[in-house]
């Protein structure tokens, strides 16, 4: 990406400029007041910014604000009059990378345009060496500006050491197992197990067993002990993954480990003392989940002791471009064996003003998809598949289109028959749609069993569906 911002009243003196820049080889976007400046920056990205101090309609000082709010690294260089000097110099307090006095010298112009660029290809560097030494050390990569995302990053850096339990919430899809990893990894139990476990995608009768083990024998198909994630991460920390999914049944006993540190094994009679730090994650409400009897309050309280919400992605729209970049590199390198792939303008416009219903899972699954389709370096639009047809794009919106598909030739009992059909169909894929693809949660919606719930998925032909258990982190 080479374009640059330029904002100038003056209509020669912008035209001047942005004849400068593309002799140079750069790409220029131009505006004439404050007020086009700042549509602008809502609409694309760029290299950096080069804007007047005294403009129309909002001054410099506001793009420069804007600027910043939009990419906290825009590089943003400001000109001025002789008089005006003082006002460069506050700018440069509020964040601005350079100022230039009139008449601008376009040779000095480009000069300071090539050091920033130069400073920009260093930090880029820096981040690749980052997240392989990231990679290499197994410490997850969170990346990100937006100041929600900051701000959940500083908690978890003061959290960390302090062995709390710590609650995650937030929708599925935005990173809330990265967040669990980097509590783990920068705690002093990081040279022990980190155990993850998602409590929506165990059957309730095996879940049990899942996190405490078993002994011999205590059931059918118990042909040996068995040690459960408790055990396996003594030391270190588990991962509760959709906690508030734990069955009713079950919580007592994860609230008597969380208040006694020890618990028995499934059919086992003595007590296995445990030293385990328990970060949870949800992607529901609790709150509603007390109030309808389905999860204990006291057991709540004893999670929430150190509570963080993950935002969502179309809450972090400045932070798109960031991961869907990152996604580029990391996806052209090792499923296509193609480094050097990039992003259209276009692409990330694109990117930028889809809502990501599925976070960033939907855009790494987005980001994958177009990589594999790509036949040239770059990625377009058209590859991304963020039109209209919500069908083509997965799983969202399947319910609406399926109301297309129905017969209604033949007789009345027939069509009505279809329809019926149909309609069980529309609604099991809404429901699925609605819980995240967790089927616990869809079948109680539904009011039926989850075995009921299985079978009619299967009937309906929607077992990628049904496969594709929400991995909430």
């Amino acid at each position: 990406m080479s374009r640059i911002l330029v904002v100038e009243d003056k209509a020669n003196l912008r035209q001047m400029i942005c004849a400068t820049l593309q002799g140079a080889g750069y790409e220029t976007a131009d505006a004439a007041d404050g007020k086009a400046a700042l549509l602008e920056l809502e609409q694309r990205r760029f290299l950096m910014v080069i804007t007047d101090l005294r403009l129309p309609k909002a001054d410099g000082m506001e793009v420069l604000r804007r600027a910043r709010e939009a990419d906290p690294d825009l590089p943003v260089i400001v000109m001025t009059g002789y008089g005006s000097v003082e006002l460069a110099v506050e700018a440069m307090k509020q964040g601005a990378t350079d100022f230039l006095t009139k008449p601008v010298d376009m040779d000095h112009l480009l000069l300071l345009i090539g050091r920033v660029v130069e400073q920009r290809r260093l930090q880029f560097e820096n981040l690749v060496l980052k997240e392989i030494f990231s990679e290499q050390m197994g410490f997850p990569r969170i990346i990100g500006a937006d100041t929600g995302l900051r701000d959940v990053l500083e908690k978890t850096r003061k959290v960390s050491p302090t062995g709390a339990t710590v609650l995650i919430s937030g929708e599925s899809g935005t990173g809330k197992e990265l967040i669990a990893r980097a509590i783990h990894h920068l705690s002093g139990r990081q040279e022990r197990p980190f155990v993850a476990i998602n409590c929506a995608a165990i059957p309730a009768t095996l879940l049990e067993s899942e996190l405490f083990g078993h002994e011999k024998g205590s059931f059918t198909g118990a042909v040996a002990r068995k040690q459960g994630k408790f055990e396996l991460a003594d030391g270190g920390s588990l991962f509760l993954d959709e906690v508030g999914e734990i069955p009713a049944e079950l919580q007592p006993k994860l609230l008597r480990v969380l208040q006694e540190k020890s618990f028995e094994r499934v059919g086992g009679t003595e007590p296995i003392n445990t030293d385990v730090r328990i970060i949870a994650a949800t992607n529901r409400e609790l709150g509603e989940r007390i109030r309808a009897g389905a999860f204990r309050q006291d057991l709540y309280f004893r999670l929430n002791v150190f509570p963080l919400h993950m935002p969502p992605l179309r809450a972090r729209r400045g932070d798109i471009p960031l991961l869907a970049e990152a996604f580029v590199r990391r996806f052209s390198r090792e499923v296509c064996q193609r480094p050097g792939m990039v992003l259209t303008p276009e692409a990330v416009d694109a990117l930028r003003a889809h809502d990501w219903p599925g976070n960033i899972r939907e855009l790494e699954n987005c980001i994958e998809r177009a990589v594999i389709l790509a036949g040239s370096t770059e990625i377009t639009p058209e590859l991304l598949g963020l039109g209209p047809s919500a069908l083509a794009a997965g799983r969202p919106g399947r319910a609406a289109a399926l109301r297309e598909l129905v017969d209604l030739d033949g007789t009345l009992a027939e069509a009505a028959g279809r329809a019926a059909a149909l309609a069980e169909m529309i609604r099991i894929s809404q429901a699925l749609e609605e819980s995240g693809g967790v089927r616990s949660r869809a079948a109680e919606a539904l009011g039926v069993s989850q075995k009921t719930l299985l079978a009619k998925i299967r009937e309906h032909g929607l077992d990628d569906d049904a496969g594709a258990e929400a991995e909430s982190g």
